[in-house]
């Protein structure tokens, strides 16, 4: 049997690569790591060729693909370390405002003109300071909501029940974290007016899955490219008259980087099939994918910075940018200890 991307999907692949390498360069990503321009530019080339609208139903501007589709989008953005709201935007708020009904902001979604953010830190872990809800109104504080310029955020409570507010109405704050490709923010609420989008704890679980299928296929794509510079580096830096891929100690570092990384893309492309074709494995997939890919990503982001020496900590190479994006995805959404133990309790192997 043949699992693999059909023609349509490899040509969606390709054209979403090359405009990625065309428009989004090592300085584009370093001009916006430093804030010196936002990743406004970038995502209205992006909702140009429809990918903002992937998911989206085309009644409502979108594409209406598969996730897939979206999984392959995702990996060819990790390899370029692009930074936007495809995760935030383009897939888990477009899942859940769609099946929740909730359907008026997805024409503005589609077309790359409305972003919403995703604040899920209550309902993928309790902590201190929760947000709580009363009459139609939200108090306390959402800690790494995706995207620090989105117009609107979906924050979902520890019970599932999600709302939209619309970012006029609230106090949000820039947080630094290890990856600058992407932003996150601190949400205050303080009696801050709320729309209710669903009360269905199933569909914002679902929503998470989909989430973690795309941070697996964003990290595949990320060691695949520092993979890919550690070869190509070996081959061209030289020591003793010899370029150092000749010997056998980086060889074996290089093979060893894809002997790991190649087998997780057939599992990265099935989490996201299962979505299309086979929900009775999708969520189980979608958390064994992130929790995989998030070690063997880790191991191939260090194994690629040792193959370049002193060279790899450097800003002129940059592998820095997606070294800390492995490092990010590992974390956000659920560690992967902490996805494994989900899974575990889901499959009844162990109490909650």
């Amino acid at each position: 049997m043949e699992f693999g991307l059909s023609q349509d999907q490899l040509l969606l692949d390709d054209s979403v690569r090359k405009y990625l390498s065309s428009e989004v360069s090592i300085d584009a990503v370093r001009k916006i790591a430093s804030g010196e321009q936002s990743d406004s530019d970038i995502w209205r080339g992006l909702a140009d060729m429809g990918l903002a609208g992937i998911i989206i139903p085309e009644a409502h501007g979108g594409a209406e693909l598969g996730m897939l589709d979206a999984v392959a989008i995702a990996e060819a953005m990790g390899y370029a370390a692009c930074p936007g709201p495809f995760l935030s935007t383009a897939v888990m708020s477009a899942h859940l405002l769609n099946h929740s009904g909730a359907t008026d902001p997805l024409a503005g979604m589609a077309s790359g003109d409305y972003r919403v953010g995703i604040a899920f830190s209550d309902f993928v872990g309790s902590r201190k300071g929760a947000v709580t809800e009363s009459a139609s109104k939200l108090s306390g504080q959402s800690l790494y909501a995706l995207d620090a310029s989105a117009d609107a955020y979906l924050v979902a409570l520890a019970d599932g029940r999600t709302f939209m507010v619309e970012s006029e109405h609230l106090d949000r704050t820039l947080l630094t974290t290890i990856d600058t490709t992407r932003s996150v923010c601190e949400l205050n609420f303080d009696q801050t007016p709320a729309c209710l989008v669903t009360d269905d704890a199933q569909l914002v679980r679902d929503t998470l899955y989909r989430g973690r299928a795309i941070q697996a296929a964003d990290t595949l794509g990320a060691a695949q490219y520092m993979l890919d510079q550690a070869v190509a580096y070996s081959l061209d830096r030289k020591q003793f008259n010899r370029a150092i891929g000749s010997f056998q100690a980086v060889k074996h570092m290089c093979a060893e980087m894809a002997s790991q990384l190649e087998p997780c893309r057939a599992f990265v492309w099935y989490a996201g099939h299962a979505f299309d074709e086979a929900a009775e494995d999708a969520a189980a997939t979608a958390c064994h994918a992130k929790a995989h890919l998030s070690e063997v990503g880790q191991f191939v982001a260090k194994t690629s910075t040792e193959v370049h020496g002193g060279m790899g900590f450097t800003d002129l190479v940059g592998l820095h940018y997606w070294f800390k994006r492995i490092g990010f995805n590992r974390q956000l959404l659920g560690s992967p200890e902490a996805v494994r133990h989900e899974v575990a309790v889901m499959q009844g192997l162990c109490g909650d």
